[in-house]
C-alpha cells in the first residue's frame, strides 16, 4: 500500500521593529513557483516547527528572528501547486538589514500597503489574515 503524507512547512511574517510602520519582509523566489513570498520552507525530520522558522529566516534573509505568535495553520491541498503542504504560519520580529540567501533571489522590506500582486502559494490569503489580526485582533476563521 502506497501511503502519502503532506509535507510540513513553516512561513514567517517578519515585522521589522527597528523601522517606522513595522514593515514586513518578502522574498522573491529563485525557484518555481516564481514571484514574491513570505519567507519560509520545509521542516527537517526531527526539527521542531519553531526551529524551522528560525533556520529558514537565517538561510533566506540572514536575520535572527524572535517568534511572537502562531497566526494559523494552513492546509488546503491546493495551496502549493507542487504538492500538498501544511504550513504553520508564525508572526516574528527582527531588526537589521535582510540579505537574500538560499532560494531567495531578492528580498524587500515592504510596507503592508505596498504588497505586490504576484504572491506565490496562498500568501495573499495569509497576509489578509495577518492584517485582520494586526489591525483588529481578529483571528482567521477555521
Amino acid at each position: 500500500m502506497d501511503h502519502k503524507n503532506p509535507f510540513p512547512a513553516v512561513d514567517i511574517i517578519i515585522e521589522m521593529i527597528d523601522r517606522p510602520e513595522r514593515p514586513i519582509i518578502l522574498i522573491e523566489r529563485h525557484n518555481p513557483p516564481y514571484g514574491w513570498a513570505i519567507p519560509g520552507g520545509f521542516m527537517d525530520y526531527g526539527e521542531p516547527a519553531e526551529e524551522t522558522a528560525r533556520r529558514e529566516a537565517m538561510e533566506e534573509i540572514g536575520l535572527d528572528i524572535q517568534l511572537v505568535d502562531l497566526l494559523q495553520v494552513y492546509s488546503d491541498p491546493a495551496r502549493d501547486e507542487r504538492h500538498h503542504t501544511i504550513s504553520m504560519v508564525y508572526i516574528a520580529t527582527a531588526t537589521g538589514e535582510p540579505k537574500a540567501g538560499d532560494d531567495a533571489k531578492d528580498v524587500k522590506v515592504i510596507n503592508i500597503w505596498e504588497i505586490p500582486k504576484n504572491l506565490c502559494f496562498d500568501h495573499d490569503r495569509i497576509l489578509h489574515d495577518y492584517l485582520q489580526y494586526r489591525n483588529y485582533g481578529l483571528r482567521p476563521k477555521l
